[in-house]
């Protein structure tokens, strides 16, 4: 696992950039703390750092140029069907020189040009400069594993794998007020937008072909989805289990494959069971963790993950921790963010990658199975809406009750009540504006009461509206719930999910594999029936019943409780010095002109009163925002 960076330049002017080449890799040492490497050649500069996985031979560090001279790749990611594609090269007369699945993307494009990107199988982010033609060619995975950021003017063409370092080549920061609206709203920012004007996500599954100052960008892949053919999909249920079981055993075994020590997280849920259950087929002596949390017994599921671990005979580790561990890694989280991004649970992902580091230096993980199966509350929400019946009516009908009814997340009671309210919203919307709903923590009209009026006026409507239509393209009033796991692969998985695990991994220098977003099995996901994935009792469907044979009867027999970081008991509490005089305070508010002073005031009382619904939420996504701002706007 790696970082890269790099400059392509179209003016002297753009040239200038290639001066601050070391600076955008020092920026990135936890991505790459084994080595680092840069070229240069006239108006093209490459950047690389490296988290050592394999074992290289000679000749395998980057930047890595073929022995004509002509080609240098940086390269970020793992490919796990490289050794296939090398033998097929090999025997059509390519010769290598080192042992890397780098090599092997380079020589495939000089065979094959930009068209070889379907024969991957793997997480990538890269850049390949072609000295002779003076053309640079990047890509992205399919589902958005690996970030690639892209800034562009009329001088220069920036690239990196973290903002910072992007920041480090010379960005401007000017402030995109869209950006912030929908952060306002989700927590996290979707792309292609970033929180900076100019600065873009490369989407998951695109490329950019770039030569002179004439930019392709390209949309190599597109999850194969046809309603249709899902719908009367020939496998029997029964068969669809053992396809999936096949596919998911094969995606486990390719992502085992390393020269450091491996292991996997075990939550206790079904998805990291699964993985370990299967990861044990492939290799003895597993090593596998949990986080416990001491404070909080009815988020602690190390239970269940003990049970899958004496199950497995795995080296198990459990991270017990207190809500003061946790409280203690907040600065951390928030000084390594370099883009406003409030998934709250961030923190337990880094406390956890950083346990793991201690131990082994990639892990396998269940991520994507919920996106891709229909695990959130959110989708057996949403197929009882599209069920429709007495029980969906009820809960609308009681629609003035929920209004007045305390609501909170800290409480069983509170919970219920605000879960049947966005429920009882959402039967009266259509499904985009449901779905978007669902996803946000607060309403666009929320979210723009927050900010001041100078700051509402830079706030597009029309290019706000368009961002939200891309992002919601794919729903239909006719459609099933596939549709809405879709569009989860487009917004909540690659924006909030991959984010939050790559960003907190890679602060630990951690490398995640997620064998359910294998492309196999993202394909088989989306080629059989909802039917097989929800039904009125059961989310997830195919993939409980599939491996119920492998692992304990007690995961089957209770709620998924997820975890919740304390953030309202320490909005009360110890933070609450950084919420009245500090981040949130009046005078801050109104010297930094973004936000509404009252307005702020306001989500302050709700945080104080005895009905905090999901405000603790809104403050959280405030208060990154502030740190970030202090340390990445006010020091520039």
């Amino acid at each position: 696992m790696c970082g890269i960076s790099g400059v392509f330049a179209f003016t002297d002017a753009g040239r200038n950039s290639l001066a601050s080449l070391r600076a955008s890799t020092d920026a990135i040492v936890s991505r790459g703390p084994d080595s680092q490497g840069h070229f240069a050649y006239e108006r093209c500069g490459l950047g690389f750092r490296r988290l050592a996985i394999l074992d290289l031979t000679a000749d395998g560090n980057q930047p890595m140029t073929d022995e004509s001279g002509r080609y240098t790749i940086v390269f970020n990611g793992e490919i796990f069907n490289f050794k296939e594609l090398r033998q097929k090269l090999v025997s059509k007369g390519h010769r290598f020189h080192s042992q890397t699945d780098t090599e092997v993307v380079l020589h495939l494009y000089i065979s094959e040009g930009r068209n070889f990107l379907k024969k991957l199988n793997g997480f990538f982010d890269f850049a390949i400069y072609d000295k002779e033609e003076d053309s640079i060619f990047l890509a992205r995975d399919r589902m958005g594993e690996k970030p690639l950021l892209i800034y562009r003017d009329e001088d220069k063409l920036l690239f990196a794998s973290e903002m910072k370092s992007l920041l480090a080549l010379g960005v401007p920061r000017k402030l995109d007020y869209v950006s912030l609206s929908h952060y306002l709203q989700l927590n996290y920012i979707p792309g292609p937008a970033t929180i900076f004007k100019g600065v873009k996500k490369l989407l998951p599954g695109h490329y950019l072909y770039v030569k002179g100052k004439k930019v392709v960008r390209k949309r190599w892949y597109k999850i194969p989805y046809d309603a249709k053919k899902a719908e009367k999909n020939k496998l029997s249920y029964e068969q669809q289990q053992a396809k999936l079981v096949d596919l998911l055993d094969d995606a486990t075994a390719r992502r085992l494959v390393a020269d450091v020590p491996v292991g996997a997280f075990l939550s206790g849920g079904i998805d990291s069971s699964v993985i370990v259950a299967l990861a044990t087929r492939h290799t003895q002596h597993l090593n596998t963790f949990s986080i416990g949390y001491r404070d909080e017994p009815f988020f602690d599921e190390t239970k269940y993950a003990k049970l899958v671990a004496d199950k497995y005979k795995t080296n198990h580790t459990v991270f017990s921790l207190t809500n003061q561990d946790l409280y203690d890694h907040i600065f951390d989280v928030l000084n390594y963010i370099d883009e406003p991004f409030a998934d709250s649970s961030a923190l337990a992902v880094y406390i956890l990658s950083k346990r793991t580091r201690e131990k082994a230096t990639v892990a396998l993980s269940g991520d994507g199975a919920d996106e891709l199966f229909g695990g959130y509350n959110k989708h057996m929400g949403e197929f009882q809406v599209r069920q429709g019946g007495f029980k969906a009516e009820a809960v609308t009908g009681l629609n003035l009750l929920w209004d007045v009814l305390p609501k909170s997340r800290n409480s069983f009671f509170g919970n219920k009540v605000r879960q049947f309210q966005r429920f009882s919203r959402g039967m009266l919307s259509g499904p985009k504006d449901r779905y978007w709903d669902w996803a946000s923590f607060a309403s666009e009209k929320d979210a723009r009461a927050l900010l001041s009026p100078a700051a509402k006026r830079k706030v597009g409507k029309k290019l706000a509206e368009k961002r939200r239509k891309d992002i919601l393209e794919d729903l239909h009033a006719d459609g099933d719930l596939n549709e809405v796991l879709l569009t989860d692969t487009k917004l909540v998985l690659p924006y909030d999910m991959l984010t939050k695990v790559d960003l907190m991994s890679m602060a630990n220098s951690l490398e995640v594999r997620p064998p359910f977003l294998d492309p196999n099995v993202v394909r088989f996901a989306f080629s059989i029936p909802v039917s097989s994935k929800i039904d009125g009792k059961m989310k997830k469907k195919i993939v409980q019943d599939a491996f119920r044979p492998m692992l304990p009867e007690e995961l089957y027999k209770r709620p998924k409780h997820g975890f919740e970081v304390p953030l309202l008991k320490w909005f009360r509490g110890e933070l609450r010095p950084l919420i009245e005089d500090d981040l949130l305070s009046d005078g801050f508010i109104e010297a930094q002109g973004v936000f509404d002073v009252e307005a702020i005031r306001g989500l302050k009382r709700q945080l104080f009163s005895s009905s905090p619904g999901d405000v603790h939420a809104r403050i959280w996504a405030l208060i990154v925002f502030q740190w970030w701002w202090k340390k990445h706007m006010m020091a520039a």
